[in-house]
């Protein structure tokens, strides 16, 4: 008998699921069937029709549409969104019916009016990436819809997502004031607040946006040592990267009054720069202005704009920060350049370029051995490879990153990074003490310096202060709204040495949504569900560690982690016992 013949088509999947719905069900589950089947039929089924949708089908907590078009998915998803955040807006928040979506565009097998195959995979895979309301979209969406929707997208990155072969480029949808956005913005500061935005790149060739970005953010370092500031932290500004900006919407959105935006153009020995301050709620000009000069000038430009910025928004200088603002960081513009492309590829995050970015350290120090950067920078790529075991020789390498923080610190103490980079090699050579006190002064000499928030709250969770690491983790993630998301497992560590597990857990639980891969993040998840009396969902997660990493090792942890309570660690192994999960 021959085969019948499979129907195949493009189509673009929306796929949505109920977020808690065994909890609500478990609760009250009259009254959650009610509810879902009215959002179903009086906001859902209908707006998939208006946006030429069909619905494929549905399951107790989540349903399937296809659409023709991507630019239908993506308006039907921010429509469905917006509604149920009005629907919800009642609703005490225990009780809401909160919907993830995840949009993906591929081919689909399409057989009795169900459709099948890795178009339809990837599309719920995505939907498990997003946050209660809200929408992650596939690479191939985003590339189709950009540009046609009323919503900006956060780079997410490549994610890793289950039975799916190849790494799904990802996109995070971040929508304008008609559509589904954040349930609240960010309030004003008490003093004057500014984002840096990516400095344009105008030089034709692709290859020098390493330069641009470079630029942009030596100005947001330079400024974030100043205490009369508030500066949003590059990750966060950088998210806007590539996209036609709408200043109003990025002020609002990062929770500042002022936007600086600029670009870079660079040829041989010449550089233009074009650089303007924005106020965020009137789009009015502060101050612009051109510079086109040598390119060994382009540290005076940086300085020029610093002082620009600072007079601009009247802020007034103590006397330690005149003295600690500007300045050349190198007198080299080559060991410049090479560090600017080293710090490029460390935001990476893998072997390779890890390892290429420590050459071109390297060589930027040869260049100039007094480069303080350079030496923070280096010692924070080996740090990673360490942490990582990305070498043979990892205690000594280890150590060389200590000595090099050190050194960072000699040639400049009033320098934030140089203190930073020694907090963390004294943290992971077990000197807590030491980690403490260097992270305070990178706090104090950085006071918008995100980085050292967030590491001064990692630090100080193993100290046995969570308290104080809860609200140094809290305000770092104010600097860096699109903060990395190692952070949240950095605030959820606190939650748990504070014994509060709930917290804990449903900061680990976003933090795997977000990165599934994560296997630190599992264990410690799986000694929260421990201590909450949830072994069955503990074993799931350490089932998975041991997918994800099959030598993983609780012993081995126990000799790195630097508790200074030992009771602290044990009630990370009490969670785990408790769960029947093995520990030796």
């Amino acid at each position: 008998m021959a085969r019948e013949q499979v129907q195949r088509r493009l189509a673009a999947i929306l796929a949505a699921d109920v977020v808690g719905y065994s909890r609500l069900m478990g609760e009250d589950e009259e009254g959650t069937l009610a509810a879902l089947t009215a959002h179903r039929a009086e906001l859902i089924e209908p707006c998939i029709a208006e946006h030429r949708g069909r619905l494929v089908k549905t399951t107790g907590d989540g349903l399937l549409a296809e659409f023709a078009s991507a630019v239908d998915a993506v308006r039907c998803a921010v429509a469905y969104q917006d509604g149920m955040r009005d629907r919800n807006a009642e609703v005490p928040n225990d009780r809401r019916i909160e919907f993830r979506i995840g949009v993906n565009l591929g081919d689909v097998m399409v057989q009795d009016d169900d459709v099948f195959g890795d178009g339809v995979n990837v599309a719920a895979r995505l939907e498990g990436l997003a946050e209660p309301g809200r929408i992650v979209v596939s690479g191939k969406v985003h590339d189709e819809v950009r540009g046609k929707v009323e919503a900006a997208f956060n780079d997410l990155g490549p994610q890793r997502v289950k039975n799916i072969a190849e790494p799904v480029p990802a996109f995070g949808v971040r929508l304008d004031a008609g559509g589904a956005a954040p349930a609240h913005d960010p309030a004003l500061p008490d003093r004057p607040s500014i984002a840096v935005l990516a400095f344009d790149n105008m030089s034709g060739d692709a290859e020098q946006e390493y330069f641009s970005d470079g630029i942009a953010e030596d100005i947001i370092t330079d400024i974030s040592k100043i205490s009369g500031l508030f500066v949003i932290a590059r990750n966060s500004s950088f998210a806007y990267k590539g996209e036609t900006v709408d200043v109003k919407r990025v002020a609002r959105e990062l929770g500042v009054k002022f936007v600086l935006e600029g670009s870079v153009r660079k040829a041989a020995n010449r550089v233009r720069i074009t650089a303007q301050l924005i106020d965020g709620s009137s789009g009015g000009h502060l101050w612009a202005e051109r510079y086109d000069r040598v390119l060994e000038d382009i540290f005076a430009i940086q300085d020029e704009i610093t002082r620009n910025i600072v007079a601009a928004l009247k802020v007034e200088l103590d006397l330690d920060e005149r003295q600690r603002i500007g300045g050349p960081a190198t007198t080299s513009i080559e060991a410049y350049d090479l560090a600017l492309r080293a710090r490029e590829l460390l935001l990476r995050h893998n072997r390779k370029d890890n390892v290429e970015a420590t050459k071109l350290f390297e060589r930027s120090i040869e260049l100039d051995p007094d480069f303080i950067t350079a030496h923070a920078e280096l010692a924070l790529v080996l740090y990673t490879a360490y942490l990582n075991g990305w070498n043979d020789d990892t205690e000594a390498t280890l150590q060389r990153g200590r000595r090099l923080a050190s050194r960072a610190v000699e040639l400049d103490p009033s320098d934030p990074q140089g203190h930073w980079a020694l907090a963390y090699g004294r943290l992971w050579t077990r000197d807590l003490a030491g980690a403490i006190e260097a992270i305070e002064r990178a706090a104090a000499l950085g006071p918008n310096y995100a980085e050292a928030y967030a590491s001064r709250g990692y630090i100080l969770s193993y100290a046995s202060r969570p308290a104080d690491a809860i609200e140094s983790l809290e305000k770092s993630m104010r600097l860096d709204p699109q903060h990395p998301r190692i952070w949240l497992h950095f605030l959820a560590h606190a939650y748990f040495i504070a014994a509060d597990y709930d917290e804990a857990a449903a900061l680990l639980e976003r933090r795997i949504r977000l990165q599934p891969e994560t296997d630190i993040s599992r264990v410690l998840l799986a000694s929260c569900y421990g201590h909450l009396g949830r072994p069955r969902d503990a074993g799931d997660q350490w089932a998975e560690v041991l997918q994800i990493n099959p030598g993983y090792s609780v012993e081995r942890k126990a000799r790195v982690l630097p508790y200074a309570d030992p009771a602290d660690w044990e009630r990370f192994v009490e969670g785990l016992r408790k769960a029947d999960v093995p520990v030796t």
